[in-house]
C-alpha cells in the first residue's frame, strides 16, 4: 500500500510467493517464523525447478481463476506479494486494483544499472564488484518500479566464477529478506526511491546454449571473464578444435598468464604448449590463457587428446547467431 509516497502494510499477515526460486523452502521458514502464511505461485515451466515437497499452484496468465484462487487464501490488504524470477505479466490496473500495490519484486543487483536478466553473467564480464539487495514495487514497466529498500556491499576477491556469485548473494539476500518483512511487521513507512528515467541499462536474456560461444578475437581479459561467465553452475563456454572430431567443446577452469612470450591477433586460439595437466593457448593481446579443461559434449575432459599446434576456433556463424536472436522465457519456458 503506497501513501504520500511511502510504502506499508498495516496489518500483515500472509506473504504470497511468485515465481521460482531454490530458497522457497528457505523464505517460507522464515516467513513461519515471523508468523506468516505462505502460498506459492508458479508458472507450468518454473514449476519443475521447485522443491515437490512445496505446495504451489500452477497459473500461466493473470485472470479470474487466478484472482479467486488468491480471494480464497487471504485478505489482499493484509498480505504482500513478492515476485521472484516471476514471468507472469503484471498490468497496471491489477497491479493497482487488485493486489493494492502490495506487489514487489526482489531483484538482486543495482537498479537502474541491471534491469532485466542474467544479471550474474553479465557482471562477471562487466567486472562489477558492488553486490546489492534491493526490493522494488512493481509496475508495468520492467524493473522499473520504485526502489522501497536495498542493501550494497563489496564482492569477494575470491568471488570470480557464476556458482561462487550466487552463494554470496544468497548468503545477503537471507538476511535482507528477513529484514524487509520485519521492517513490515514493525509497522515501518518505507519511503520510495524513484528511478531515474534518464540512467540505467538493460541485460537482456542470456541462453547458455547459444550465447556461450566463444570468440577468439576478443582481448585476453574480456576472453577470461567471459568465459568465467559461463562457468558452474553452466555448461561452460564453448568452441571447437580445428583437428580431430570432437564436436563442440566446452572450456572451464582458466586463468590468464604472462610469463610465456608475446602473441599476434593471428595466434588467437593456438595451443602453444601442452604441460599434461593443461594447455598454454595464445590470444590477441599480451596474456595466454591456462586452461586445465575441456570438456566434450559427454562431459569427457579431453584435455590429453589435445596436441600443440592445434588450434581452437569458433564459426562466424555460430558468433552472429548468438547476437541475432533475443532470447524471451515465458510461463510456459523458452519461446
Amino acid at each position: 500500500m503506497i501513501k504520500d509516497n511511502y510504502f506499508f502494510i498495516e496489518n500483515l499477515k500472509s506473504v504470497f510467493l511468485i515465481g521460482a526460486s531454490d530458497l522457497f523452502a528457505e523464505l517460507i521458514e522464515i516467513n513461519k517464523f515471523l508468523g506468516l502464511n505462505t502460498f506459492v505461485i508458479t508458472s507450468s515451466d518454473q514449476s519443475k525447478l521447485i522443491d515437490k515437497k512445496i505446495k504451489y499452484k500452477i497459473f500461466d496468465k493473470i485472470d479470474l481463476n487466478f484472482e479467486n484462487f488468491i480471494k480464497t487464501k487471504t485478505d489482499i490488504s493484509k498480505t504482500i506479494f513478492i515476485s521472484i524470477g516471476s514471468r507472469l505479466i503484471f498490468k497496471q490496473s491489477i497491479i493497482e486494483n487488485f493486489f493494492l500495490q502490495n506487489l514487489v519484486n526482489f531483484h538482486l543487483a543495482r537498479l537502474p544499472l541491471d534491469k532485466g536478466g542474467a544479471d550474474i553473467s553479465w557482471r562477471i564480464m562487466r567486472e562489477d564488484r558492488i553486490d546489492c539487495q534491493l526490493v522494488h514495487l512493481v509496475n508495468s514497466d520492467l524493473d522499473a518500479g520504485p526502489i522501497i529498500d536495498y542493501h550494497t556491499s563489496i564482492i569477494p576477491k575470491n568471488c570470480n566464477l557464476p556458482h561462487e556469485f550466487v552463494e554470496f548473494k544468497m548468503k545477503n539476500f537471507r538476511p535482507f529478506y528477513k529484514n524487509f518483512l520485519k521492517k513490515i511487521l514493525n509497522k515501518e513507512s518505507l519511503k520510495l526511491q524513484y528511478q531515474q528515467s534518464y540512467l540505467g541499462r538493460y541485460n537482456p536474456r542470456i541462453f547458455s546454449e547459444l550465447d556461450s560461444f566463444i570468440n577468439w578475437e576478443m582481448e585476453s581479459y574480456d576472453l577470461l571473464n567471459f568465459i568465467n561467465a559461463f562457468e558452474d553452475p553452466f555448461q561452460g563456454a564453448s568452441t571447437f578444435l580445428n583437428r580431430g572430431d570432437f564436436g563442440r567443446l566446452y572450456i572451464k577452469k582458466v586463468q590468464l598468464h604472462g610469463g610465456d612470450s608475446s602473441n599476434h591477433p593471428f595466434m588467437s586460439g593456438i595451443v602453444s604448449r601442452h604441460d599434461k595437466d593443461w594447455l598454454v593457448v595464445s590470444t590477441k593481446s599480451k596474456h595466454m590463457l591456462i586452461i586445465e579443461k575441456v570438456l566434450d559434449e559427454k562431459g569427457n575432459n579431453i584435455i590429453k587428446k589435445i596436441i600443440a599446434g592445434d588450434r581452437f576456433y569458433t564459426p562466424h556463424a555460430m558468433l552472429e547467431k548468438s547476437k541475432s536472436k533475443k532470447h524471451i522465457f515465458n510461463s510456459k519456458g523458452y519461446k
